[in-house]
């Protein structure tokens, strides 16, 4: 079997949803083949196809969209036919048709069973493609796919609706968002969670310290609500709470996060590391009493699971799919989203539980993860995917 997937880019150090899938598959003699947009990415592990370059340079553009054109019409002439045909058929403009030709002819070019999109954006102008290539088509959609996107283009997922073959979801969440945006009933559509590697982010001696450690790992993004967070711990701060508080990851809200962090006055408790190699995120946790995901939106977080494997106490906010990756109360706390004296409280809450309860729920978060969210599992839910239609 030969899965074609499309992403933005080679997998890189967040992404392990998509390094723990594909290496799953190609242990069990799945070849997998990635298609993205970023023309530098290269990978000693499959095959990677790149996007032309059709924007910038005139010129570049102008010979890459010739050379493309040419491949399609005179290489592969029965699928640009059948690709442009399906495109008229769904009413779009002529010059739109061939300018997706253009875009997609090193995809239409490969011979595949399964063409992959692992995000749903990533499927739009592309809804012809699978079948005009004799192949089945997947999507994967997530977080910001179903719960951001259609709120500024509505109703932009109508075609990949009717033509998708399988739908793959991470929560019964972005399900439920999915069926809200025109997703029919009827078709087939299956969650398969993210999952880890639980024999590494294992519950090994933790390392405690006078503070009381807070962490927290996630890429600097308005989405992951780290200013609520912070608001939170400040609050904690005014009640004379000792702690340190770390976040692990990088991106382009650090510059108004550390100013938040100089007008909230945590300066002295609060560390950005940024990204980290799993060995050195392992140790930090290692060195946490709590763990914090207090996003606004999030599709699920591998990281939370991490945390989870690794014994440690944790809270996240109600958003999507972190209500169904701790269950509240029983292997961590869930706690409204956007409502830092509501977070605040609960985190004192925790602090003065009594010990024997925090073993309890560290106990039942550890079992819960290596029993549901391993890959071995996860390997066999995709292979299933793709095998059964």
């Amino acid at each position: 079997m030969i899965i074609g997937l499309v992403l933005p880019s080679v997998p890189g150090y967040s992404e392990t949803f998509f390094r723990n899938k594909i290496h799953g598959l190609q242990q069990h003699g799945v070849e997998v083949i990635l298609f993205v947009n970023n023309s530098k990415e290269t990978s000693d592990a499959f095959r990677v196809y790149h996007a032309p370059r059709l924007s910038g340079n005139k010129i570049v553009t102008l010979f890459n969209s010739a050379k493309a054109l040419f491949k399609a019409v005179v290489m592969h002439p029965k699928r640009s036919l059948k690709f442009y045909q399906l495109e008229k058929k769904d009413k779009r403009l002529s010059a739109h048709s061939i300018k997706n030709l253009i875009a997609n002819q090193f995809i239409l070019s490969k011979k595949l069973d399964w063409l992959h999109f692992g995000f749903g954006t990533m499927a739009l102008g592309r809804e012809n493609l699978a079948k005009a290539m004799g192949a089945k088509m997947a999507v994967s959609f997530r977080g910001f796919d179903i719960a951001i996107y259609p709120i500024k283009y509505p109703n932009c997922y109508d075609i990949l609706f009717k033509k998708a073959d399988k739908i793959h979801v991470i929560s019964d969440d972005l399900m439920q968002l999915l069926y809200k945006q025109g997703l029919s009933k009827t078709k087939e559509i299956l969650k398969i969670t993210p999952a880890i590697e639980t024999s590494f982010f294992k519950s090994d001696a933790v390392l405690r310290n006078s503070k009381i450690q807070f962490t927290t790992i996630a890429r600097l993004h308005w989405k992951k609500g780290l200013e609520y967070t912070l608001e939170a711990l400040a609050l904690l701060k005014n009640k004379n709470i000792h702690f340190q508080y770390t976040i692990i990851g990088d991106g382009v809200e650090k510059e108004r996060l550390q100013f938040a962090v100089y007008q909230l006055g945590l300066s002295d408790c609060v560390t950005f590391v940024g990204k980290l190699p799993p060995e050195d995120v392992k140790k930090q946790l290692q060195q946490t009493d709590i763990y914090l995901q207090y996003s606004i939106q999030e599709g699920f977080c591998n990281a939370v699971l991490e945390a989870q494997s690794m014994g440690l106490l944790c809270v996240v906010s109600d958003a999507e799919g972190l209500s169904e990756n701790v269950l509240d109360g029983k292997t961590g706390w869930v706690v409204e989203k956007r409502n830092p004296k509501l977070l605040a409280s609960k985190m004192m809450e925790i602090i003065d539980l009594e010990g024997n309860e925090k073993v309890k729920i560290r106990q039942q978060a550890v079992e819960r993860v290596q029993r549901e969210f391993n890959l071995e599992k996860q390997q066999q839910e995709f292979l299933a995917f793709y095998k059964n239609l």
